[in-house]
C-alpha cells in the first residue's frame, strides 16, 4: 500500500483502485436511484400546467403514474448501490488496516520502543474509521451533485437557456468557502488529532500505572494529568467544532439567498413576459436551483470530514513512510540452524546517544554452549541478546551466525530456530493450548503435553475446569506470574530450537515458583545453544561459561567456581547477593 503524506488524495484514489470496477457500478446505481431529484420537477412542471389548462385529466394521471414508477425505482437501486459500495469502503478499511499491520511487523524494535502502542492503536482505529467515513459520506454527495447538475444543466438548457448564467453563481461561491475554510481546517485537524493521541498515550500510562499510584496514594495526581491532557482536546475540538459551525451558516445562508433570488427571478420573468416560461416552469427551475444549491451546500458542508480523513491518511502515512524498518528482503534466508554464535570486535551505539552500549565485544559460542551473561544494569547484556536477535545491528564489527555474516542473512528465517523467553512473558486473550502452540499449525496433543510436562507446567492444566482449552484472560491476568512463565517455556520447548535466549526469565519470580521455572529451564536448555541473562546469580551457576560485562565490555570469563577463585568482579557481585 502507497500511502504518502504529501499527496493524500492521491494515495486515497490509488486503495480505490482495485475496487474501480465496483466503484463504477456503485455511481450508475447511485445516479439512477437518485434519478427522481432532477426527473421529478419536470413532471411537476408538467402536472402544473396540465392542471393550469384544466382539460386533460388522462394526461394528468398518466404523467403521476409515470412519476411514481420513477420513485419506485429508488428502492431496490439504492439497495444495491448499498451492497456494492459498502463493500468497497469496508475493504479499503480493511486493506489499510492489514497493510499497517504487516508495516508495524517490519518496523525495527527500536521504532516500537519510541512509539506508543496507545498511539498505533489510535491510528489503526480512528484513522482508519475516519478514511472510511470520508469516502462513505462523500462520494454519495459528489454522485448527487454530479447527477443534478447534469440533468439540470441539459433541461434548463432546452427550456430556459438564459437561466444557466444563474446556476454559475455556484460554482465561484462555492469555491470561495472551499478555499477559505481548506488550510484554517487542516491546521485545526492536524492539532486535534495530536492531542487526541497525547491523550491516548496518557490514558495508557494510567492504566499500566495504576497499582504504583494506589499504592503510593498518587490517584488525584494520575487524574489531574489525564485531566490535564483531556482539557486539551476539549479546547481543540471546541475551535473546531466553531470553524465547522460558522463554515456550515455561511454556506447554508448564501445558498439559500441564491435559490430564493432564483424563484424571485422566475417569477418576475414569467410576470413581465420578458423571457417565454409558463408557471410549470417558474417551480421548474427554482426546484432545480435549489437542489442544486442544496447538493452543492452538502458537498461544501462535507469540507470538515473531507479535511479530518485526509488528516488520519497523513496519519497513517506516517507509519507508513517511517525510514525505520529491519532490512531483511534480499538477504540470504537460512534453512537450518546448528546455534555457533561468533562476535568479532562487535560495537554498537544507540541512534541520538554518545554513549557506547557495547565496546569491542569478542567471544565465540559453540553449539549447545550454555552462556550465562552477568552484570550491573547498562553493562550491555540485553543489548547483547538484541543483537543475536538481529533486532538491532552492529555499529561495527561482525556478528556470525553458522560462520555467516547475519548482517548478510534474512534475521526472520534465522528466528524460526530461536526462541525467546523474557522476564515477564505476555500472553494473549486465548486458550493456554492457543497460547502454548502460537504460530505452529497441525500440533498433536501429545506434543503439547510433552511440552506443558517438561515445563511444569501439566498441573497448572490439570487444576483447571476447561484444562488446556481454559482461556487465559487479557495478558494472561487470570494466571500468575510464574504460571505465565511455565507457559511461556512450553510455548519455546514446542518449537525445538537451537538457540535459545533467556532474558532475567526468573528475576520477578518468588523462591517457589523460581524452582520450578529453573527446573523447567534446565529441560529446556539441553542440548541447545543457550544465551542466559541473569540477575541472580544463583541461577547461572551450571552455565559452561559466565560472561562478566561492565560499560559494555567483557572483563572476565569462566565457570561459577573459577570465577570465585580468581576474586574479581564476579566474586565481588556474589558476595554482595550472598551476605
Amino acid at each position: 500500500m502507497e500511502v504518502r503524506a504529501a499527496a493524500p488524495v492521491r494515495s486515497l484514489f490509488a486503495m480505490l483502485r482495485p475496487y474501480r470496477g465496483r466503484v463504477i457500478a456503485a455511481a450508475f446505481f447511485h445516479v439512477l436511484k437518485d434519478a427522481p431529484l432532477w426527473v421529478i420537477p419536470v413532471f411537476t412542471a408538467m402536472i402544473i400546467d396540465t392542471v393550469v389548462a384544466g382539460d386533460d385529466i388522462p394526461r394528468l394521471m398518466i404523467l403521476v403514474a409515470a412519476a411514481s414508477l420513477v420513485l419506485l425505482q429508488n428502492y431496490p437501486n439504492h439497495l444495491i448501490y448499498v451492497r456494492l459500495y459498502s463493500r468497497v469502503y469496508r475493504s479499503v478499511g480493511a486493506d489499510i488496516r492489514n497493510a499497517l499491520t504487516e508495516r508495524l511487523q517490519g518496523l525495527s524494535i527500536g521504532y516500537h520502543s519510541r512509539r506508543s502502542a496507545s498511539i498505533i492503536q489510535t491510528k489503526m482505529v480512528r484513522d482508519v474509521e475516519n478514511i472510511e467515513l470520508l469516502m462513505q459520506q462523500v462520494f454519495p454527495v459528489v454522485a448527487v451533485a454530479g447527477s443534478i447538475l447534469i440533468g439540470s444543466i441539459a433541461v434548463t438548457a432546452v427550456q430556459a437557456p438564459a437561466f444557466l448564467l444563474v446556476y454559475a453563481l455556484t460554482v465561484p461561491i462555492a469555491a470561495g468557502l472551499v478555499a477559505g475554510m481548506r488550510t484554517r481546517a487542516a491546521r485545526r485537524n492536524e492539532r486535534f488529532r495530536a492531542e487526541v493521541e497525547q491523550l491516548s498515550s496518557t490514558v495508557s500510562e494510567m492504566a499500566s500505572l495504576i497499582p504504583i499510584t494506589r499504592a503510593h496514594g498518587l490517584e488525584r495526581t494520575a487524574t489531574e494529568r489525564v485531566s490535564a491532557t483531556a482539557q486539551r482536546v476539549k479546547t481543540a475540538g471546541m475551535a473546531l467544532d466553531r470553524l465547522n459551525g460558522r463554515f456550515e451558516t455561511t454556506s447554508w445562508v448564501a445558498f439559500n439567498i441564491l435559490s430564493m433570488l432564483c424563484l424571485g427571478f422566475a417569477g418576475y420573468a414569467a410576470m413581465s413576459g420578458i423571457l417565454p416560461i409558463s408557471p410549470g416552469q417558474v417551480v421548474l427551475l427554482s426546484t432545480y436551483f435549489a437542489t442544486l444549491t442544496t447538493a452543492v451546500s452538502q458537498l461544501v458542508g462535507l469540507t470538515p470530514v473531507l479535511s479530518k480523513g485526509l488528516e488520519s491518511m497523513k496519519s497513517i502515512a506516517e507509519i507508513v513512510e517511517d525510514p525505520d524498518i529491519e532490512r531483511n528482503d534480499g538477504k540470504r534466508g537460512v534453512d537450518s540452524v546448528s546455534g555457533t554464535i561468533r562476535f568479532e570486535g562487535v560495537t554498537y551505539s544507540f541512534p541520538d546517544d554518545d554513549r557506547v552500549a557495547l565496546d569491542g565485544l569478542d567471544l565465540e559460542i559453540e553449539p549447545g554452549e550454555t552462556i550465562a551473561f552477568v552484570g550491573p544494569s547498562g553493562s550491555g547484556k540485553s543489548t547483547t541478546l538484541n543483537l543475536v536477535l538481529g533486532f538491532i545491528r552492529p555499529t561495527t564489527g561482525r556478528l556470525l551466525i553458522d560462520g555467516a555474516d547475519a548482517e548478510t542473512l534474512d534475521m526472520r528465517t534465522v528466528r524460526r530456530f530461536m526462541s525467546v523467553v523474557p522476564q515477564e512473558s505476555v500472553l494473549f486473550e486465548g486458550s493456554i493450548r492457543d497460547n502454548v502452540t502460537f504460530g505452529l499449525v497441525d500440533v498433536t496433543d501429545e506434543r503439547v503435553e510433552a511440552a506443558l510436562r517438561d515445563a511444569q507446567a501439566m498441573e497448572i492444566v490439570e487444576n483447571l475446569p476447561d484444562g488446556w482449552h481454559t482461556r487465559v484472560g487479557p495478558r494472561g491476568a487470570r494466571l500468575s506470574g510464574g504460571q505465565r512463565q511455565r507457559l511461556a517455556i512450553a510455548r519455546a520447548l514446542i518449537r525445538d530450537p537451537r538457540i535459545l535466549l533467556l532474558d532475567e526469565a526468573t528475576s520477578a519470580l518468588d523462591s517457589t515458583s523460581e524452582a520450578q521455572i529453573q527446573t523447567a529451564l534446565a529441560v529446556l536448555r539441553r542440548g541447545r545453544t543457550s544465551l542466559v541473562v541473569a540477575h541472580r546469580l544463583s541461577t547461572v551457576r551450571d552455565a559452561d561459561r559466565i560472561v562478566v560485562m561492565e560499560r559494555g565490555r567483557i572483563v572476565e570469563i569462566g565457570t561459577h567456581g573459577r570465577l570465585l577463585a580468581d576474586g574479581g568482579s564476579y566474586a565481588r557481585l556474589h558476595a554482595a547477593q550472598t551476605r
